[in-house]
């Protein structure tokens, strides 16, 4: 318990799963989870959906409820590789805006397929360098999760998710109507004896595992599973959404850090991150894409991906692909490291050794006094708590970016140790308490 506990309001008792549910007609949930907005408002410490000013920039300016404004250092957005605000990028967007319009206006399938979105999908196979794959374009990475695989799996068949696999591959193993099995976290011992169970002799067994895991910022076995999985029969899906133009000798992913590239069935991306737009595919082989272009209903019934994003994103992965994103690469890993070092021994980081810091401070109870803390001090922070995170378990996710100053590093872990010493979770001070 974080000894400032008694002193937090009584707004903070609430946890974000208590509005989750309710039984009967009255909507309880609903009017309780106002009332607690309501509260934090007027306390003035609601920093959720605050509008940003400016581009997603490591210096960013926003604006609070009460109308203050706050010039921040952000280490809360995922533009990993600072693409969405590139110069090139954005005269790439311009471009596209000019010939294709606003919108795309209609189902990638029907009428809403432009010129430049199969240009896109050229470009990432390009990237790629596999022969025979295709790539299935979704307006939204969620998106993507969601469609294939719900897709790919049916009634009867299995999917199989570690443990701390993101919403949209557990909302995707449920429309699907497959049964679901869970594996504990990057455990392949327990993922064989999982498959082991299964009749992998007349089932579909859909694996999905990740590159980067966004909660602790750890990479995801795949090596691993693909070995087991190929031993069962089993298909693997990886998620790189936070690890593809960053991992990787040539920016594929994990899969190619880990030498498994060729051998992945499936790889997810998702355009809201290292390429600074929005959207997301699926790489895969050619006549899998086929299928899933069809049959993914989060595709079929969504509008296709914004032709002018589509342009920019075009230009990033150009940019990536070459001199540029391989000096990005190489500065956003330093970035990372240093940050750790600076934060080192003063509080819990986990085991995270990518772009994605956890600052573990366990007590839910102060995320919200604590984020109006952290901005107050300067800084723009991403924070989980449960039941997104293990309960006891929440924490400040720090988004180091290849953009990032040392100074700004500096400042961050500064005001990171600060809020620390705020508010009880210094780890010298987790000692005195457990010798007490």
């Amino acid at each position: 318990m974080s000894p400032i506990k008694k002193e937090l309001p009584p707004y903070t008792d609430y946890t974000f799963d208590m509005f989750m549910t309710s039984a009967g007609k009255d909507h309880a949930e609903i009017i309780q989870f106002n009332q607690w907005r309501k509260e934090v408002l007027a306390a003035d410490m609601y920093t959720f959906q605050i509008p940003h000013l400016g581009a997603q920039c490591p210096n960013v300016s926003v604006q609070r409820v009460s109308g203050e404004e706050l010039d921040l250092i952000s280490f809360a957005n995922y533009n990993y590789l600072g693409y969405s605000y590139h110069p090139e990028v954005l005269a790439a967007a311009k471009q596209a805006l000019d010939v294709y319009g606003l919108g795309a206006t209609g189902s990638p399938v029907l009428n809403g397929t432009f010129q430049i979105h199969e240009l896109l999908e050229e470009k990432i196979i390009e990237f790629f360098g596999m022969p025979g794959y295709g790539v299935s374009l979704f307006s939204s990475g969620y998106g993507a999760n969601l469609g294939v695989v719900s897709s790919f799996v049916h009634k009867g068949d299995y999917v199989v998710l570690d443990r701390l696999s993101h919403a949209s591959l557990v909302d995707g193993a449920v429309l699907s109507q497959a049964a679901i099995k869970l594996f504990k976290h990057n455990d392949v011992h327990h993922l064989e004896r999982v498959l082991n169970r299964l009749d992998y002799k007349n089932s579909r067994i859909l694996i999905c595992t990740e590159g980067v895991y966004s909660a602790d910022g750890d990479t995801g076995h795949v090596r691993d599973i693909v070995r087991v999985a190929k031993k069962y029969g089993a298909t693997v899906l990886v998620d790189e959404a936070h690890s593809l133009l960053i991992a990787g000798e040539n920016g594929r992913g994990v899969a190619e850090e880990q030498g498994v590239l060729e051998e992945v069935d499936m790889i997810i991306a998702t355009f809201s991150k290292s390429f600074g737009g929005v959207g997301g595919c699926l790489f895969a082989r050619e006549s899998l894409t086929n299928y899933v272009n069809w049959y993914a209903r989060s595709r079929m019934f969504s509008c296709a991906l914004d032709p002018a994003v589509t342009g920019g994103l075009i230009k990033a992965l150009e940019l990536a692909a070459g001199p540029d994103g391989e000096a990005k690469r190489k500065r956003i890993q330093s970035n990372a490291d240093y940050m750790r070092s600076k934060l080192q021994g003063h509080v819990d980081i986990g085991s995270s050794h990518s772009w994605i810091i956890p600052v573990i401070f366990g007590d839910e109870h102060i995320s919200i006094p604590m984020s109006d803390y952290l901005q107050r001090e300067g800084l723009d922070t991403s924070l989980m708590s449960f039941p997104a995170v293990p309960k006891n378990q929440s924490r400040i996710r720090l988004f180091v970016t290849s953009e990032h100053t040392k100074e700004q590093l500096d400042r961050g872990a500064e005001g990171i140790i600060k809020a620390a010493e705020h508010f009880g979770f210094l780890l010298k001070d987790r000692k005195k308490q457990k010798e007490l």
